[in-house]
């Protein structure tokens, strides 16, 4: 019983023996050579892994950095310009400057103003709602209030307002990942330049209906009026399928549009208000006329029999 035990140890000595140098000379075999500038570059990245630069993964995208010889088209969103420029001071090449952007919401239909006809009983998720049917309101263009947009949103710049039934973005905490507008099945996000104090023009509404029945179902929906479009200095706006779209790079944000609206549904963010002219009231003095008054003497009768 010694020796079988024996024989058999040394059998599993052996075969792990020979296991271990076919796992070595098969490693050298194929080994596969990486870049050592590629895990220099991915520690220069975010880390966020938000898929915004197109990639899967930071690490991905630092495969990428390296290995391209014009990253002029990449770009890190979340670590913006000044990531970009260590990226491309490590690896001596050169990279384009990108405006920063900020998501915007394209639907202000709340609940006060687009009423809900119907009641979905089935999974709350934004895509089920989309895939099966047009919404709980008459408008098959504006949100669906199923916070979608919210639950992949890594970054906490998003939450759903109970009141409004809508999301809303914080401005300060977006990083322009672009992860909202991939999810939204409605493709109601739309990124935006985030100009300076993030002074923002847009068309709050996506629906494509004809002016009546857009307003019926929503009370702030575009009715491609042509209002804005025949206003604007710059021709900004254009006006496709009965909607109009301001264009950010050609608008300057004279906010005239946003005056000649008549539903309202061109949104103006962070704008101080605007100063009431005061009217100076004219007073009209009247000029009262100075009636010269005559007094005539007084004359008394005289009598002319004396007294006797």
């Amino acid at each position: 019983m010694t020796d079988s035990v024996l024989y058999s140890v040394l059998l599993l000595v052996s075969l792990g023996v020979i296991a271990a140098v076919v796992l070595y000379l098969v490693s050298k075999k194929f080994y596969v050579y990486e870049n050592p500038l590629i895990g220099e570059v991915d520690e220069l990245l975010p880390g966020a892994n938000c898929a915004g630069c197109g990639s899967p993964g930071c690490r991905s995208f630092a495969e990428k950095l390296v290995n391209t010889e014009d990253i002029s088209n990449l770009f890190c969103p979340v670590g913006g310009n000044d990531v970009m420029k260590l990226v491309a001071a490590k690896l001596g090449k050169e990279v384009a400057e990108k405006d920063p952007t900020v998501a915007v919401l394209r639907c202000q239909g709340s609940c006060d103003v687009r009423p809900k006809t119907t009641e979905f009983q089935g999974p709350r998720t934004c895509a089920i709602s989309a895939m099966i049917y047009s919404g709980e309101t008459d408008c098959q263009y504006g949100c669906l209030g199923d916070g979608d947009c919210v639950k992949v949103c890594k970054f906490d710049a998003m939450y759903m307002d109970e009141t409004t039934g809508l999301p809303v973005i914080i401005t300060d905490k977006c990083t322009s990942c672009g992860a909202c507008v991939e999810e939204c099945p409605r493709d109601i996000i739309e990124m935006r330049p985030r100009n300076k104090k993030d002074l923002k023009v847009f068309v709050g509404c996506l629906n494509e209906d004809k002016g009546g029945i857009a307003k019926k179902s929503c009370a702030v929906a575009c009715i491609g009026c042509s209002k804005c479009l025949d206003i604007c200095p710059k021709e900004a706006v254009t006006i496709v399928n009965n909607l109009a779209y301001i264009d950010p790079a050609y608008c300057t944000l004279c906010r005239k549009c946003v005056d000649v609206c008549p539903t309202h549904s061109i949104i103006e963010t962070n704008f101080p208000p605007k100063k009431v002219k005061k009217v100076e009231e004219k007073v009209v003095v009247e000029k009262k006329e100075k009636v010269a008054v005559v007094k005539e003497p007084i004359v008394e009768p005289v009598n002319d029999k004396t007294d006797a």
